[in-house]
This record gives C-alpha cells, structure tokens and sequence, in this order.
C-alpha cells in the first residue's frame, strides 16, 4: 500500500475547528459594526420622522389659525386628544400615516393638555409626546444617541 497515495476525504478535527475559529473571529468583528449601522438607522429615521411632523403640524397651524391639531373641533381651550391629532393631520394631507417611533415601533402620542408640562424624561412607554398648545412635538424614548445626544432632545 502506497501511503503517498492516500486520500482522505473528510476534514480533521483541528481543521474544522481553526474554521470555527476564523468564523467566531469574523462575527466578532462584522455583528458590532451591523448593530452600529443599525442603530445610525433608527437615529436617522427618528429624526426624519420628527422634521416631517413638526413642519405637518406648523403647516396645518398656519392654515387654521395658527390653532395646531389636536383640539376638538378646532378650540384650543377644549381637551386635546390623539384621535383628532391624526384625523386632522392625515386629512388635511400632511400625513399619509401614523408615523412610527423607530426605537419602540409604537404610534401612540401621549398628549399634554394646555396647563400640563412636558415631562422632564422620555420613559418609552408611548411613541411620541406632543404639547398642542406650545406645538411641541417629541420622541418618547429614554437615552442618549451614538453622539452623546439624549434622545428626547431630538
């Protein structure tokens, strides 16, 4: 039997574990560099969110009085309330749809009445915080961007 002939068709068990190696290697470096980019996604797309619905909400205001959506019936010493905010918003055409808080993937607006105060803090719980009355729209969500920046100071 000629040993210089043999041939061996499966892989060593030192062979498929240097592959295993070079894999774990290469996660190591590739899954921290996704999760970045994806976070810069959802960074952008909150703040593109928050552009095109405070000018939706300044355009509506400068066609009604200066009166933002929000207020039944357009009166703004009569509650606020979310419902009226969309119904408005996305009849008048300055929405298409209820824009979705990136980092929560909630639609919903905690709604602060006009002798109410912002919170100090985002908690997370709804998707947005608007004040009708001072046109102040935020995104509810704790925490500082990849620059340092909280994100409720968007």
């Amino acid at each position: 039997m000629d040993l210089s002939r043999r041939h061996n068709a499966g892989f060593s068990f030192v062979e498929i574990l240097i592959v295993v190696a070079i894999i774990g290697i290469l996660a190591a470096i590739a899954i921290p560099e996704i999760l970045d980019r994806s976070q810069q996604a959802k960074e952008t797309a909150a703040k593109e969110n928050l552009q095109i619905i405070r000018q939706a909400i300044e355009c509506y205001a400068a066609k009604n009085g200066g009166i933002a959506p929000g207020y039944s019936f357009n009166n703004p010493k009569a509650p606020v309330n979310e419902a009226e905010f969309y119904l408005k918003m996305i009849k008048s055409g300055r929405l298409t749809a209820r824009p979705e808080n990136p980092f929560n993937n909630l639609i919903t607006i905690k709604m602060i009445e006009n002798d109410e105060s912002l919170p100090a803090t985002a908690t997370g719980q709804y998707g947005w915080i608007y004040k009708t009355e001072t046109k102040t729209f935020k995104i509810d969500w704790p925490g500082k961007d990849s620059q340092g920046v909280p994100y409720y100071d968007y």
